[in-house]
Protein backbone atom coordinates (compact mmCIF):
# COMPACT_ATOMS: atom_id res chain seq x y z
CA UNK A 1 0.00 0.00 0.00
CA UNK A 2 1.39 3.78 -0.68
CA UNK A 3 2.54 5.23 2.54
CA UNK A 4 0.71 9.02 2.72
CA UNK A 5 3.00 11.90 3.59
CA UNK A 6 2.13 11.63 7.36
CA UNK A 7 3.34 8.30 7.65
CA UNK A 8 6.64 9.33 5.31
CA UNK A 9 7.37 11.67 8.45
CA UNK A 10 6.79 9.34 10.90
CA UNK A 11 9.20 6.70 8.54
CA UNK A 12 11.95 9.38 8.07
CA UNK A 13 11.83 9.62 12.35
CA UNK A 14 12.56 6.25 12.45
CA UNK A 15 15.14 6.33 10.54
CA UNK A 16 17.23 8.88 12.27
CA UNK A 17 16.78 6.91 15.67
CA UNK A 18 17.94 3.65 13.90
CA UNK A 19 14.12 1.78 13.74
CA UNK A 20 13.13 1.13 10.77
CA UNK A 21 16.22 -0.71 9.48
CA UNK A 22 16.26 -3.13 12.60
CA UNK A 23 15.09 -5.94 10.28
CA UNK A 24 17.84 -5.68 8.03
CA UNK A 25 21.23 -6.93 8.29
CA UNK A 26 23.12 -4.05 7.20
CA UNK A 27 22.93 -0.35 8.23
CA UNK A 28 23.58 3.12 7.55
CA UNK A 29 27.67 3.47 7.22
CA UNK A 30 26.91 7.80 7.81
CA UNK A 31 24.76 7.39 10.81
CA UNK A 32 24.15 11.36 11.05
CA UNK A 33 22.53 11.17 7.78
CA UNK A 34 19.61 9.08 6.76
CA UNK A 35 19.84 9.02 2.74
CA UNK A 36 23.66 8.78 1.29
CA UNK A 37 23.47 8.15 -2.48
CA UNK A 38 26.22 5.60 -3.44
CA UNK A 39 26.85 5.21 -6.88
CA UNK A 40 28.77 1.99 -8.01
CA UNK A 41 32.08 1.77 -10.37
CA UNK A 42 32.26 -1.36 -11.60
CA UNK A 43 35.31 -2.80 -13.66
CA UNK A 44 33.60 -3.51 -17.30
CA UNK A 45 31.74 -0.43 -19.41
CA UNK A 46 31.49 2.93 -18.08
CA UNK A 47 29.86 3.86 -15.04
CA UNK A 48 30.94 7.64 -14.43
CA UNK A 49 27.82 8.81 -16.64
CA UNK A 50 25.30 11.55 -16.07
CA UNK A 51 28.04 12.91 -13.50
CA UNK A 52 25.18 16.10 -12.41
CA UNK A 53 22.44 14.21 -11.97
CA UNK A 54 23.01 12.75 -7.54
CA UNK A 55 23.12 16.51 -6.99
CA UNK A 56 20.11 17.51 -8.77
CA UNK A 57 18.28 14.67 -7.15
CA UNK A 58 20.00 15.07 -3.34
CA UNK A 59 18.56 18.46 -3.97
CA UNK A 60 15.11 17.48 -4.92
CA UNK A 61 15.54 15.01 -1.68
CA UNK A 62 16.29 18.26 0.55
CA UNK A 63 13.52 20.42 -0.48
CA UNK A 64 10.61 17.98 -0.87
CA UNK A 65 11.10 15.69 2.01
CA UNK A 66 12.89 15.89 5.88
CA UNK A 67 15.55 13.21 5.21
CA UNK A 68 18.65 13.98 6.43
CA UNK A 69 20.65 14.02 2.69
CA UNK A 70 24.51 13.77 2.76
CA UNK A 71 25.32 16.17 -0.09
CA UNK A 72 28.53 14.05 -1.40
CA UNK A 73 28.23 11.28 -4.04
CA UNK A 74 29.83 8.98 -2.49
CA UNK A 75 31.47 6.27 -5.13
CA UNK A 76 32.05 2.47 -4.06
CA UNK A 77 33.51 -0.41 -6.37
CA UNK A 78 30.91 -3.26 -6.47
CA UNK A 79 33.75 -5.59 -5.76
CA UNK A 80 34.37 -3.65 -2.92
CA UNK A 81 32.31 -5.29 0.66
CA UNK A 82 31.52 -1.58 1.46
CA UNK A 83 29.00 -1.79 -0.69
CA UNK A 84 26.95 -3.62 1.12
CA UNK A 85 26.14 -1.13 3.78
CA UNK A 86 24.46 1.34 1.53
CA UNK A 87 20.59 1.64 2.04
CA UNK A 88 20.48 2.81 -2.43
CA UNK A 89 23.03 2.25 -4.71
CA UNK A 90 22.80 4.25 -8.33
CA UNK A 91 24.62 2.35 -11.38
CA UNK A 92 24.30 3.13 -15.33
CA UNK A 93 25.99 3.13 -18.71
CA UNK A 94 26.26 2.71 -22.18
CA UNK A 95 28.57 -0.41 -22.56
CA UNK A 96 29.09 -3.96 -21.64
CA UNK A 97 28.04 -4.75 -18.12
CA UNK A 98 30.40 -8.14 -17.16
CA UNK A 99 30.93 -8.25 -13.56
CA UNK A 100 33.77 -9.71 -11.96
CA UNK A 101 33.40 -12.99 -9.67
CA UNK A 102 33.86 -10.55 -6.84
CA UNK A 103 30.98 -8.17 -8.16
CA UNK A 104 29.01 -11.00 -8.84
CA UNK A 105 29.04 -12.28 -5.14
CA UNK A 106 28.67 -8.44 -3.64
CA UNK A 107 25.45 -7.73 -5.96
CA UNK A 108 23.29 -11.38 -5.59
CA UNK A 109 24.41 -11.01 -1.59
CA UNK A 110 23.50 -7.00 -1.56
CA UNK A 111 20.04 -7.70 -3.96
CA UNK A 112 18.90 -10.87 -1.35
CA UNK A 113 19.62 -9.25 2.02
CA UNK A 114 17.49 -6.24 1.90
CA UNK A 115 19.35 -3.98 -0.31
CA UNK A 116 17.96 -1.81 -3.42
CA UNK A 117 19.66 -0.87 -6.73
CA UNK A 118 18.43 1.83 -9.53
CA UNK A 119 19.79 0.80 -12.53
CA UNK A 120 19.60 2.82 -15.93
CA UNK A 121 20.21 2.09 -19.44
CA UNK A 122 21.66 5.42 -20.95
CA UNK A 123 21.39 4.05 -24.00
CA UNK A 124 17.85 4.37 -23.75
CA UNK A 125 17.74 0.82 -26.07
CA UNK A 126 16.46 -2.53 -25.16
CA UNK A 127 18.90 -4.06 -27.83
CA UNK A 128 21.81 -1.93 -27.05
CA UNK A 129 25.10 -3.29 -25.38
CA UNK A 130 24.39 -2.50 -22.02
CA UNK A 131 20.40 -3.33 -21.65
CA UNK A 132 21.51 -7.35 -23.51
CA UNK A 133 24.76 -7.60 -21.15
CA UNK A 134 23.47 -6.50 -18.09
CA UNK A 135 19.88 -8.40 -18.63
CA UNK A 136 22.28 -11.57 -19.05
CA UNK A 137 24.18 -10.73 -15.72
CA UNK A 138 20.64 -10.98 -14.19
CA UNK A 139 19.41 -13.45 -15.33
CA UNK A 140 22.88 -15.36 -14.46
CA UNK A 141 22.36 -14.30 -10.68
CA UNK A 142 18.77 -14.39 -10.37
CA UNK A 143 17.44 -16.94 -12.97
CA UNK A 144 15.69 -16.45 -16.53
CA UNK A 145 12.43 -14.98 -14.59
CA UNK A 146 13.74 -13.09 -12.33
CA UNK A 147 13.35 -9.70 -14.10
CA UNK A 148 9.97 -8.29 -15.02
CA UNK A 149 7.67 -5.72 -16.00
CA UNK A 150 6.35 -3.78 -13.09
CA UNK A 151 2.09 -3.02 -13.42
CA UNK A 152 2.19 1.07 -13.90
CA UNK A 153 -0.07 0.22 -10.53
CA UNK A 154 2.50 -0.21 -8.28
CA UNK A 155 3.29 1.16 -5.24
CA UNK A 156 6.53 2.73 -6.61
CA UNK A 157 4.47 4.92 -8.62
CA UNK A 158 2.66 6.44 -5.28
CA UNK A 159 4.30 5.99 -2.32
CA UNK A 160 5.32 10.28 -2.63
CA UNK A 161 4.26 11.68 -5.60
CA UNK A 162 1.26 10.33 -8.26
CA UNK A 163 2.23 8.88 -11.06
CA UNK A 164 0.60 6.77 -13.64
CA UNK A 165 3.52 4.53 -14.75
CA UNK A 166 7.03 5.73 -15.44
CA UNK A 167 6.88 9.60 -16.62
CA UNK A 168 7.93 10.00 -20.31
CA UNK A 169 11.41 11.64 -20.98
CA UNK A 170 12.68 13.93 -23.80
CA UNK A 171 15.05 11.75 -24.81
CA UNK A 172 12.61 9.28 -25.79
CA UNK A 173 10.36 12.07 -27.50
CA UNK A 174 13.33 13.30 -29.68
CA UNK A 175 13.60 9.73 -31.05
CA UNK A 176 17.06 8.97 -29.71
CA UNK A 177 17.94 5.18 -29.29
CA UNK A 178 15.70 2.49 -30.27
CA UNK A 179 12.83 5.10 -31.20
CA UNK A 180 10.37 3.52 -28.55
CA UNK A 181 8.55 5.52 -24.96
CA UNK A 182 9.06 2.81 -22.53
CA UNK A 183 5.69 2.99 -20.86
CA UNK A 184 7.44 0.34 -18.25
CA UNK A 185 10.42 -0.25 -15.81
CA UNK A 186 11.22 -3.72 -14.96
CA UNK A 187 12.31 -5.11 -11.17
CA UNK A 188 13.39 -8.18 -9.81
CA UNK A 189 11.37 -8.41 -6.21
CA UNK A 190 12.49 -10.40 -3.37
CA UNK A 191 9.93 -10.89 -0.77
CA UNK A 192 7.55 -8.82 -2.02
CA UNK A 193 9.93 -5.72 -2.07
CA UNK A 194 11.69 -4.55 -5.57
CA UNK A 195 15.50 -4.80 -4.93
CA UNK A 196 16.47 -3.64 -8.34
CA UNK A 197 14.60 -1.42 -10.42
CA UNK A 198 15.75 -1.45 -13.84
CA UNK A 199 15.00 1.40 -16.81
CA UNK A 200 15.48 2.23 -20.09
CA UNK A 201 14.17 4.96 -20.63
CA UNK A 202 17.51 6.78 -19.21
CA UNK A 203 16.27 8.70 -16.66
CA UNK A 204 20.02 9.64 -15.23
CA UNK A 205 20.49 11.91 -18.23
CA UNK A 206 16.65 13.36 -18.12
CA UNK A 207 18.07 14.38 -14.21
CA UNK A 208 21.40 15.17 -15.67
CA UNK A 209 21.27 19.07 -15.38
CA UNK A 210 22.61 21.72 -12.66
CA UNK A 211 19.56 21.63 -10.02
CA UNK A 212 19.14 25.85 -10.45
CA UNK A 213 18.06 25.28 -13.55
CA UNK A 214 14.79 23.74 -12.32
CA UNK A 215 13.44 27.10 -12.02
CA UNK A 216 12.79 26.60 -16.18
CA UNK A 217 10.61 23.85 -16.26
CA UNK A 218 7.38 23.75 -16.25
CA UNK A 219 7.27 20.34 -14.37
CA UNK A 220 10.30 19.33 -12.29
CA UNK A 221 11.32 16.15 -13.83
CA UNK A 222 12.84 15.37 -10.91
CA UNK A 223 10.21 14.47 -8.56
CA UNK A 224 10.23 10.86 -9.90
CA UNK A 225 13.64 9.99 -8.72
CA UNK A 226 12.35 11.39 -5.24
CA UNK A 227 9.62 8.11 -5.23
CA UNK A 228 12.18 6.05 -6.17
CA UNK A 229 14.21 6.47 -3.29
CA UNK A 230 11.35 7.14 -0.77
CA UNK A 231 10.10 3.56 -2.09
CA UNK A 232 13.90 2.14 -1.31
CA UNK A 233 13.75 3.58 2.14
CA UNK A 234 10.40 2.51 3.41
CA UNK A 235 9.49 -0.19 1.44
Amino acid sequence: MPITRREFIQACSALSSGLLFSKLSWALSKPEYDFVFTRLSYESGNWEVDERMPANVLNSLIEYTSLRVDLTERVVPLADPAMLGAPFCYMAGHRLVQFSSEEKDNFKRYVENGGFVFVDDCNHDIDGMFAKSFERQMAELFGDEALQKIPNDHPLYSCFFEFDGPPRTSIELNGWGDDLVHNYLKAIEVNGRIAVLYSNKDLGCEWDYDFRNKRFLRVDNTKFAVNIVIYAMTA
